[in-house]
């Protein structure tokens, strides 16, 4: 069992949780330069436009090393809700727990903050993912082909109200 300590951000973040999708999705889906890129990107401007009143940004650590994040983006909570993202654990450090404890952190964050509704993005075939969500009261609301990861799969929309 590894000891974990959830933190929010800390110098790395951004190349280290960039790195562990970019590995991840381009092994179990083929994504490539353009997905990186984009999860660069938008982790980036994220944190420079972060808020801690509407935002939330954890980390899990394991031996000072960065092993897994998710995020609430809160920009537009009071319209849409708060956007859960770039929640990921390294697969060696799955099956710990972590995932769980991540998520956690994100819908107590969004309970405390009084947020109506949290919903995520994310395409069939992650079923260890989906089963986290659904266990914890996510639904899904919405599946079509798309292409906003650069390679065309079916995308899926969960949902959970507050």
């Amino acid at each position: 069992m590894y000891e974990v300590k959830i933190t929010g951000y800390r110098p790395g973040a951004i190349g280290r949780v960039t790195e562990l999708h970019a590995i991840y999705y381009n092994k179990h889906s083929g994504f490539g330069l353009f997905f990186e890129s984009k999860v660069a990107t938008e982790i980036s401007e994220f944190l420079n436009r972060f808020n801690k009143v509407r935002d939330g940004f954890w980390l899990a650590i394991v031996e000072n090393k960065i092993v897994g994040s998710i995020a609430v983006d809160g920009i537009k909570f009071d319209n849409e809700g708060a956007h859960l993202r770039w929640f990921i654990v390294s697969p060696k450090y799955q099956g710990y727990g972590i995932g769980n404890k991540l998520l956690d952190e994100a819908i107590k964050f969004c309970k405390k903050n009084k947020f109506k509704r949290i919903y995520l993005w994310t395409f069939s075939g992650l079923d260890i993912a989906r089963h986290l969500y659904e266990k914890n009261g996510f639904v899904l609301s919405l599946e079509q082909d798309g292409n906003q990861w650069g390679v065309t799969v079916k995308e899926q929309m969960f949902e959970l109200n507050l």
